[in-house]
């Protein structure tokens, strides 16, 4: 169920697209639901439709999620009734779960143990409850005296008494089709806030022997209603993910200051120092050294690599056993190639470093590939920009690029040429050969002391 309005985020955005750890919280519901086998997903869809059905055509494929519209918003009755005429030609032993789209943390093995309940219930119905940490509006589990669920009573509509029960609903179902239809039918809007409860047919279930609730965790089943609850819900998503990573033979220094989002593969011997973020569709390979500060947004890291601190990359491919920073920003579509090196307060963008090169330090290399052992001198600069349009720079294997040179693109440095210190190459240079151009220099003998002496005169006839 997805089609709430989600007032309480105070957001354009819909609510379900709001992300935990980098997934859109809907799309967790979803990976829960595959995780515990589900045969066919449909989400129940209202507000901004077209948005919350491209992103998820974007994220699964088109048409792989099934949409369903609950055109007005009359309670998860109603949701849940909109949803049936996607659900016509499955059979009526078919197990349903229904999930919410806006409790992110629900996990696999918790929709598998209610689905496994309802199976075994006559009632065909099973769901989870959960008690609170702190006082919440939720709906109560009203029982009679020997324990059997007997209904549910929503808080508008219980009684003090009611209210006091500590079990409550977590808006998690497991039911057999045959049944959501019957009871779907039978629902009625007599309560106070005038909608169709889904959490009647609890009552339904009662009249066929009671239905199965299982506990389950609170944070597990924790629903997001504004940014409060999105923050509390990322921090935990998060800790989940550093523990399963950590279980999987992951170091983090710093597992409370460190920024790890859903679906980064993260290789055995990693370290990961504090600060770090990890975005997107990063991975990371066996052994590699993340240190302090460092931001990689969608960036393929190989194993053996070290990046140190304070590295920032993106849309880029590390090779194994680089050396990155500190302080190196890698913009979109930079490629290291194994043993690279690239130093701090090096900027690449479009950079493709072969195997064994070398920009140390103090460079910004736009635009350009960097031949295999090739050196590039601090202070070093691609002009790839005319004002017009951006043009390529090679320099090929085993090149040497002298500090404080300007390459004005197009052009090619060749293989094993020399660029001297402060060189402005404006032409190609050819293999083997070396480019200078630099102003003759000429030594004045004896100017600095008289122009000291001057100067140190001029100061006494002031005062």
């Amino acid at each position: 169920m997805a089609a709430g309005l989600g007032t309480r985020m105070k957001s354009d955005k819909a609510k379900v697209l709001h992300e935990i750890a980098g997934r859109p919280m809907i799309a967790w519901a979803i990976e829960a639901a595959r995780g515990a086998g589900a045969g066919r997903i449909v989400a129940i869809l209202g507000h901004q439709l077209d948005t919350v059905k491209a992103a998820l055509d974007g994220r699964y494929g088109a048409g792989t999620i099934e949409v369903a519209l609950q055109a007005e918003q009359k309670g998860t009755g109603h949701a849940v009734a909109s949803a049936l005429p996607a659900l016509e030609d499955e059979p009526d032993d078919r197990i349903v779960v229904i999930l919410s789209g806006d409790a992110p943390l629900l996990r696999s093995e918790r929709i598998a143990e209610l689905t496994d309940a309802c199976a075994a219930n006559p009632s065909g119905l099973a769901l989870l409850s959960t008690v609170p940490d702190r006082p919440m509006p939720y709906g109560r589990l009203v029982r009679d005296a020997s324990g059997t669920l007997q209904r549910i009573v929503e808080w508008p509509d219980a009684t003090p008494e009611e209210r006091a029960i500590p079990d409550t609903n977590a808006g998690f179902y497991a039911v057999r089709l045959g049944h959501l239809r019957a009871d779907l039918s039978t629902l009625r809007a007599d309560n106070a806030k005038g909608e169709l409860y889904l959490t009647d047919l609890v009552a339904r279930a009662a009249a066929r022997g009671g239905a199965t609730a299982i506990d389950a965790p609170f944070e597990e089943v924790s629903g997001i209603n504004d940014r409060v609850d999105l923050a509390a819900v990322d921090a935990a998503a998060r800790r989940r993910i550093h523990e399963e990573l950590m279980r999987a033979g992951v170091t983090f220094a710093a597992p409370g200051n460190t920024y790890v989002d859903a679906d980064i593969p993260i290789g055995r011997d990693a370290w990961i120092g504090p600060g770090v973020v990890l975005r997107g569709k990063t991975a990371i390979g066996e052994r590699a050294r993340i240190d302090a500060g460092c931001v990689l947004t969608d960036v393929a890291v190989a194993p053996d690599v070290h990046l140190k601190p304070y590295t920032v990359a993106s849309e880029s491919v590390i090779g194994p056993r680089c050396e990155v920073g500190p302080f190196t920003h890698l913009r979109p579509k930079t490629q290291l190639d194994e043993d690279a090196r690239v130093g701090n307060f090096v900027e690449t963008k479009k950079a493709h470093v072969m195997a064994g090169a070398k920009a140390s330090h103090l460079s910004y290399l736009g635009d350009v590939s960097i031949g295999a052992k090739a050196n590039i001198g601090a202070g070093t600069i691609t002009c790839n920009y005319d004002g017009f349009g951006k043009h390529h720079t090679t320099i090929e294997a085993g090149a040497f690029i002298g500090s404080d040179s300007q390459l004005v693109a197009p052009v090619t440095v060749g293989r094993d040429a020399y660029v001297g210190s402060g060189t402005t190459v404006t032409k190609d240079v050819p293999r083997g050969a070396l480019a200078l151009s630099r102003v003759k220099q000429v030594n004045v003998e004896g100017w600095a002391d008289r122009y000291r002496e001057a100067q140190s005169r001029r100061k006494k006839d002031d005062h």
